[in-house]
């Protein structure tokens, strides 16, 4: 694969062989991000489970203590007072018929996450088949089904991520911006790791973080040792 030659100088700061501890890993990807922009920093953990099996499955929600960096367009799905507390709270769509229609009519997915109160879920579940992909289905599990909307909204503009399995058994997840500099990129990994740790099924058997790698947008990974937080 051609790499760029700041990726290439970026890349020799970095040893391959090294599983470094949070703290220097967090400082290396400040400082390997060459690009121009804010670079996204994102967290990819691979598991020992299953995600073909459904007691071996990895997903929840947390808000990270210094946010993402980025604003969450948030859709709501509720009628009442419950829709009118996810506008004050700050929803950027709040309706029920009207936005499944749109959705169908026009494949509209202007939004990052999609909330729903219970009494909804059975509008919403017409839509499985084009949110479901896109991971924007909402779960119990992940709080994004609930009575108190407006929680939620406040939660995810406060900088609330999903993680989940993918098919390859990797968690991906995004814990902030580069501007965040080390520090704060550190506590954000701690606080998403902690939970990932916490939500591991009784049924995964072995070696459960298998690794854990983090990178900014265009910079090179760096290999984390977990092992100090299981």
């Amino acid at each position: 694969m051609f790499r760029g030659k700041k990726y290439t100088e970026s890349a020799k700061q970095i040893d391959k062989g090294t599983l470094y501890d949070a703290a220097e890993a967090m400082g290396l990807v400040v400082k390997t991000a060459t690009a121009k922009f804010d670079e996204t920093v994102e967290l990819h953990v691979k598991l020992g489970v299953d995600s073909r099996h459904a007691d071996q499955q990895v997903r929840g929600a947390i808000v990270l203590p210094h946010g993402t960096g980025k604003t969450q367009r948030v859709l709501v799905f509720a009628k009442g007072d419950k829709a009118e507390a996810a506008r004050e709270a700050g929803a950027d769509f709040v309706g029920e018929m009207d936005l499944v229609q749109k959705i169908q009519q026009e494949n509209w997915f202007d939004y990052d996450v999609v909330v729903a109160s219970p009494d909804m879920m059975g509008v919403v579940g017409r839509l499985g088949k084009l949110l479901g992909p896109k991971g924007l289905m909402p779960s119990p599990k992940a709080g994004t089904v609930t009575p108190d909307v407006a929680k939620a909204v406040k939660e995810i503009k406060a900088g609330k991520v999903e993680y989940r399995l993918d098919k390859t058994n990797i968690i991906h997840c995004p814990i902030g911006k580069v501007s965040f500099g080390a520090e704060k990129l550190t506590e954000n990994f701690t606080a998403l790791m902690t939970a990932i740790i916490k939500a591991k099924p009784a049924a995964a058997k072995g070696q459960y973080i298998r690794s854990c790698v983090c990178a900014a947008t265009m910079g090179p990974g760096v290999k984390i040792n977990a092992a100090k937080l299981v």
